[in-house]
């Protein structure tokens, strides 16, 4: 078991050695661009809810 565990994290240790890290102007970049989709999702959806509530109230 404890072999296995090891072997695990050996190999786990060598897979991360050779993934390649986005640099750090990188990293800012895709998280502004994560956060304006969100945020313009998220009006979106307000935006949507307003107006089918608007549109349950004149049926209703």
């Amino acid at each position: 078991m404890i072999k296995k565990l090891t072997a695990y994290f050996r190999e786990a240790f060598y897979e991360l050695r050779k993934v390649t890290w986005p640099t750090k102007k990188q990293t800012i970049n895709y998280s502004i661009v994560v956060i304006v989709i969100a945020i313009s999702m998220a009006i979106f959806f307000a935006v949507l809810d307003d107006v089918f509530t608007w549109l349950l109230s004149i049926v209703v």
